[in-house]
């Protein structure tokens, strides 16, 4: 019998609060190219641990299938789910955006992704392919428009391993070993996107470029059938460390992708660890409740905010663009802090009221598990 794993949800809830912290940090100007910049920028390692979760959540029922504890997952149901839950918050969010800029506009709003064509780029999460289809208010969607990728290739990439590498049999070496040559996908695509002037300025925020995130997180699902204890001080400390790290040169710029393949493939690494040993000590089968970090995660504060932090995530950046404008704020410059719990505060209620009107859609989410452990 399955029960419910708080803690899984709770940290859903610092994942959308450093992606909002960090926007806050680009709007007002703190993106500075030394480490505190830097540092300020890597609060986008939001994005990663919704990324590595998501892997671990998703591919857990197959692993589940091949140690006998769940027949194979239907991918029809899976799919139905899937878009259930993303796309009706999703596209009330687009809609609002552009109605809202039909009678209103913040100043510095960048004037693209308008138009028809824009808006259906935007509903249809294809605005990352080709430059000029991001839409203010929208911009933080590219990263929904990756994952979205996410999902469609995960029922086959999980077959093939699960069911032609594997042939239905528990055989977690050869899960691994598929699994590592997948994480192989993002530092070999950040060596072309990086040598190439061919390709589109845009593909630094295609799937591909993430995907070793993702692939974490099934990585992880394996060795929760493998690992019996997961210690959440070392691996926190770790984590930080690891964050700190990334706050150097070594990690490039402050930018979601770095100029160079070298200082991409180092930051994308870098974020793997964070984000696995933040969710890890949560995750791993046979780790107590009781400590520390699963309380912290489990926490009904942390709980309930996790439960609308998809909602939350949608909302922020149109939140945060009319904050500054109610500020009187040009961008690139005012407060940090403000325009955070300005912005923080404000997306909460309306969050919350979007997933209020979305969830008699979106509350049979299950299968697979959303925040599920046996």
């Amino acid at each position: 019998m399955r029960s419910r794993v708080p803690s899984l949800t709770g940290i859903r809830a610092i994942a959308a609060l450093t992606v909002c912290l960090t926007h806050a940090a680009f709007w007002t100007g703190h993106y500075t190219d030394d480490f505190v910049g830097r540092l300020m920028a890597r609060f986008e390692i939001g994005v990663a641990i919704f990324f590595v979760l998501s892997g671990f959540l998703l591919f857990s029922p197959w692993v589940d299938t091949l140690t006998g504890e769940r027949g194979l997952p239907s991918v029809g149901r899976y799919l139905w789910h899937r878009a259930r839950r993303v796309l009706p918050a999703y596209w009330l969010t687009v809609i609002a955006v552009y109605v809202l800029y039909l009678v209103y506009e913040p100043p510095d709003a960048v004037p693209t992704g308008t138009g028809w064509s824009g808006f259906l780029r935007n509903m249809t999460l294809t605005q990352v392919y080709g430059a000029g289809y991001l839409h203010s208010g929208l911009t933080q969607m590219w990263s929904l428009a990756a994952e979205v990728v996410f999902y469609l290739l995960l029922p086959p990439l999980a077959w093939l391993l699960a069911v032609l590498i594997c042939r239905r049999r528990w055989r977690p070496d050869l899960l691994l070993v598929g699994l590592g040559a997948l994480m192989l996908v993002s530092p070999i695509w950040s060596v072309v996107v990086a040598g190439s002037t061919g390709i589109s300025p845009t593909a630094r925020l295609w799937a591909p470029a993430f995907f070793g995130w993702f692939v974490a997180g099934m990585i992880l699902a394996v060795c929760r059938h493998l690992i019996r204890r997961w210690d959440p001080t070392l691996s926190v400390v770790v984590a930080v460390g690891a964050f700190v790290l990334s706050g150097t040169a070594i990690a490039g710029e402050p930018t979601i992708t770095p100029t160079s393949a070298s200082a991409t493939i180092v930051k994308h690494l870098l974020y793997v660890i964070v984000a696995v040993c933040l969710i890890g000590p949560l995750a791993i089968r046979g780790s107590s409740d009781d400590d520390w970090w699963s309380r912290v995660c489990g926490s009904r504060p942390m709980v309930w905010l996790g439960e609308i932090s998809y909602e939350f995530f949608l909302v922020h950046v149109i939140v945060l663009e009319v904050v500054m404008d109610l500020m009187n704020w040009q961008v690139f410059s005012g407060s940090m802090t403000v325009a955070f719990v300005l912005t923080a505060a404000a997306s909460v209620p309306i969050a919350w009221l979007l997933h209020r009107v979305t969830r008699p859609v979106t509350h049979a989410h299950t299968p697979e598990v959303l925040t599920r452990r046996r």
